[in-house]
């Protein structure tokens, strides 16, 4: 297992690997070769950036059991996904605002994050699997009354692609067993939303695999999987925490 990180030191910005709180410095590229420079940093001295940046950025919607019962949903045989705004990224601390003169209800969403670390076409399953580098943390955050504004046509794009609405990280972390995990996720320290990896109805390879027959994935690229029961609105001052064992804590306020 690994977990890699990007960081902003100085004037400048890196990548490495993460262990018992250093930072191994990485040079070239973190999907193709990328090789320690010798550097080592510590993590408190330095700004965690969000891990990827991605090209692409597709959120699943209605992929967990328990939250499909609940609501009376149909069990999907291929992902029901939309496409997250890429700039809506940011990483661990950034605030999380909404648009200006909005003031309807923004919901978080803890989710697991697919890193894809190849590019990938029309894969099958085993395919699919070894194109994914890594798991990390994502916060779907949803402007809930933009979604429905218009009774003619389901704004999901926007609602989910304001500026700030894809905090992603704090890690990207290799060698972990998704469905030994949990997603919780809790509100100044409450817990608001645990729900196991396990429940999910289309796994991460078979995701990667149906979305490959539409689109061509590439490295870098990030497939959030979907959240369960709990997601919430916020409230201004609010801190909310997305944590998954063995990637870490996605922590940002919600400060509009």
């Amino acid at each position: 297992m690994a977990l890699w990180v990007r960081f902003a030191h100085g004037d400048a910005t890196g990548f490495g690997r993460l262990e018992d709180g250093r930072i191994a410095v990485h040079a070239g590229e973190l999907f193709a070769g990328a090789a320690p420079t010798g550097e080592s940093l510590d993590l408190a001295a330095v700004r965690l950036l969000a891990p990827v940046r991605p090209g692409a950025f597709l959120g699943l919607w209605n992929n967990f059991h328990a939250a499909a019962a609940k609501q009376g949903n149909a069990i999907p045989e291929f992902p029901l996904y939309f496409l997250k705004n890429p700039g809506s990224v940011i990483g661990p601390g950034e605030p999380i605002r909404p648009p200006a003169g909005y003031a309807g209800k923004v919901l978080y969403e803890g989710e697991l994050g697919l890193v894809i670390g190849r590019e990938l076409r029309d894969a099958d399953e085993a395919e699919a699997a070894a194109a994914i580098f890594g798991l990390t943390c994502v916060n779907d955050v949803t402007a809930l009354d933009l979604l429905f504004a218009d009774a003619s046509f389901p704004q999901w794009a926007r609602a989910k692609g304001c500026d700030s609405f894809g905090p992603i990280g704090p890690a990207i972390a290799t060698g972990l067993d998704w469905q030994a995990l949990s997603v919780t996720v809790a509100l100044n320290g409450r817990v608001r939303q645990d729900y196991p990896l396990s429940d999910m109805i289309l796994p991460p390879a078979r995701i990667v695999s149906l979305i490959s027959r539409e689109m061509t994935l590439r490295p870098g690229d990030v497939i959030a999987c979907g959240t369960s029961l709990g997601a919430l609105p916020m409230r201004p001052g609010m801190q909310v925490e997305v944590t998954i064992e063995g990637i870490g804590t996605l922590a940002n306020p919600f400060a509009p």
